[in-house]
């Protein structure tokens, strides 16, 4: 058979594939070595994907014995070579998205999972999981915030909720993404599952899945994907969810989901499905429409105001000291100490100490309502 010959072939069947789905075939590049369970889970997965309507997996890498069923692009089992071949693939339209273990993304892409949360069985989008969306902490879980929106809304659901795990810097990440809001940007605010309510999420919240997408920095992220998807299995085999998610950042064009090594056939499905939804969503093109919007809603500017500021301790002395009764919630930690001497700057004494959902302004009583004025004026509430 010539090339041209194998060629032809290969279209009409994926044409014949099309009229028998009732639609286009999306297919998606595997990688087909890494895995710490051995390649023949990676294929497992990829014949458990392809039994979807409208989904091919192509195995890329060394070909294993028992699964001429797949579709495959040989290299040896070089890392290197697989990688390589990978890229090939996507830039030359062979599949039109990929999944693997591991891929270099550049700073300013990070992947967005998915997982199945075990309160109430409902899945919730994880904003970030792998990657690096920015430099900055603060700017990354911003725009973890508008890249999780994008996955979500690729995957069919237009009008997610988001939350903010309760984590370092989350309340100020709040009151940016609330700006952002208020200047326009549409992005709608679940609730805590807890009594207080509230878009800054507790761990409860996680196991409850109260919102749609959860934000929160990538290592923490990769920590609660690896949770959520080996809790039943003592940590050794993921068996729950759709993996680490596709690849999503500003002028990123490529769809590029992550595995673990220790991700399980039915993980490894889950995420060409996952990838297959966001090749159909269009999500590069999702993501740079919330990307426009949300700079003509001020994101550049309100990014610039959560860039570190030079650390100048600023020598104030504390009033003379009383009983702090009371107790103001929502200052984030990374300020709890400026906002303590910004009272005492007038003349309210103030301590500050951690509550159990997290730090806390101490004030008199007397002084509770001024206090709370004080720092909302300062942008500390």
């Amino acid at each position: 058979m010539t090339a041209l010959q194998k060629t032809i072939g290969e279209e009409l069947s994926r044409i014949l594939a099309a009229a028998e789905t009732g639609g286009p075939v999306v297919r998606l590049g595997l990688m087909a070595s890494g895995s710490e369970l051995g390649p023949e889970e990676l294929a497992a997965g990829a014949r458990l994907a392809n039994g979807d309507p409208g989904l091919e997996a192509v195995m890329i890498g060394p070909k294993i014995d028992g699964f001429d069923d797949l579709e495959w692009i040989e290299t040896d089992d070089c890392e290197a070579d697989i990688a390589g071949a990978l890229d090939s693939a996507l830039n030359d339209g062979a599949v039109a998205g990929a999944v693997a273990l591991h891929y270099p993304f550049p700073l300013g892409v990070t992947t967005i999972g998915r997982v199945v949360t075990p309160g109430k069985g409902r899945p919730m989008f994880l904003a970030s999981s792998t990657g690096a969306s920015a430099a900055e902490r603060l700017e990354a879980m911003v725009r973890n915030a508008i890249y999780g929106k994008a996955v979500a809304m690729a995957s069919g659901n237009q009008d997610p909720s988001v939350g903010i795990l309760n984590v370092e810097g989350a309340q100020l990440v709040f009151r940016a993404l609330k700006r952002l809001k208020d200047n326009g940007y549409d992005i709608r605010f679940g609730e805590s599952t807890r009594k207080d309510g509230g878009a800054v999420l507790r761990g409860n919240d996680m196991l409850a899945g109260a919102v749609d997408v959860c934000v929160q920095d990538t290592l923490t992220g990769n920590v609660m994907m690896k949770l959520f998807s080996s809790w039943t299995t003592g940590g050794s085999y993921e068996s729950l969810g759709w993996g680490y998610g596709p690849s999503a950042g500003e002028n990123w064009s490529k769809i590029i989901s992550i595995i673990s090594r220790a991700s399980g056939a039915p993980v490894i499905a889950g995420a060409l499905r996952f990838t297959a939804e966001m090749v159909s969503g269009d999500l590069p093109g999702r993501v740079a429409g919330e990307l426009t919007r949300a700079r003509e809603a001020g994101l550049e500017d309100i990014i610039a105001e959560l860039a570190p500021k030079p650390h100048q301790e600023e020598n104030v002395s504390p009033p003379p000291q009383e009983p702090t009764g009371e107790e103001l919630h929502g200052v984030d930690v990374l300020s709890i100490e400026t906002a303590v001497r910004t009272l005492w700057k007038e003349g309210i004494y103030a301590e500050s100490a951690m509550g159990c959902t997290g730090p806390v302004v101490k004030v008199p009583g007397r002084a509770l309502d001024e206090s709370k004025r004080i720092l909302e004026e300062a942008g500390y509430l």
